[in-house]
């Protein structure tokens, strides 16, 4: 974090609950100044501690209840608030969508197949360019739906219809005059998304039998059906009266 900060970048992090930093100076958000780096730096860097407590209510009915340390070296409680910067934290969460999007839907689980470093970053730059190429298309299918957010277009079809595009070889040269929708824009529009999102939070996923989310924590399995994951959906809000999603 010293190093980020002295580069000029600013960050957003959580912290580890075995770090508790000794509050310096109470702000009127709620967060606090402290300084961090004891036993590692020569000059002790300033940040500023938010803490949220968060309530996950899971859709079985089952409550949880965890707290949340972020630091950032944003030290204005005024021009950042504390509740803005929780809700941006969560939205960090985008950018792992778009990983998820190219390992998930793009490469359908394949991995990369060069043994090069130029190779993989040949790969990975084809791969962003196509997943960028593909968000434009989305993007401008709205053009003239400007009440539709952008999360209502599924990647899925996207992908998909672009595909169906080249290998058949329809659409790719409109007969008329351009239209910016195109075909795989008219495709996102016929199948967006509810207008109502799903929060995106789930119960913990136990990826093994001595996981401490199961309720044979720490014991030997007997039979392996005990350990068969339910994924469920649930919500939750934090301790600052915000909504976030994961």
């Amino acid at each position: 974090l010293d190093a980020v900060h002295h580069s000029g970048a600013r960050f957003l992090v959580r912290s580890g609950a075995r770090r508790v930093p000794t509050p310096a100076e109470h702000l009127g958000d709620g967060s606090y100044v402290a300084r961090i780096g004891y036993g590692v730096l020569r000059v002790l860097l300033p940040v500023r501690v938010i803490e949220a407590t968060l309530t996950v209510t899971l859709a079985d009915g089952t409550v949880r209840t965890e707290q949340w340390r972020l630091i950032t070296n944003l030290l204005d409680p005024v021009r950042y608030p504390a509740a803005e910067l929780v809700d941006l934290y969560h939205r960090r969460w985008q950018a792992e969508t778009t990983y998820f999007s190219i390992k998930a839907t793009m490469l359908d689980g394949r991995v990369l197949r060069s043994r090069s470093i130029d190779g993989l970053d040949q790969e990975v730059y084809a791969l962003l360019t196509a997943y960028q190429a593909l968000i434009r298309a989305g993007d401008d299918a709205l053009t003239g739906r400007p009440e539709v957010p952008m999360e209502r277009i599924s990647f899925t079809v996207l992908p998909a219809a672009a595909t169906d595009t080249v290998t058949t070889g329809h659409g790719i040269f409109p007969n008329t005059l351009v239209d910016l929708v195109g075909t795989i824009g008219h495709a996102a529009l016929e199948a967006l998304l509810p207008a109502h999102r799903r929060q995106r939070v789930k119960a913990r996923t136990r990826k093994n039998p001595t996981s401490k989310y199961g309720p044979n924590a720490g014991q030997r399995p007997q039979k392996a059906q005990n350990y068969t994951v339910r994924t469920t959906v649930a919500f939750f809000e934090h301790g600052l009266n915000s909504r976030s999603r994961r």
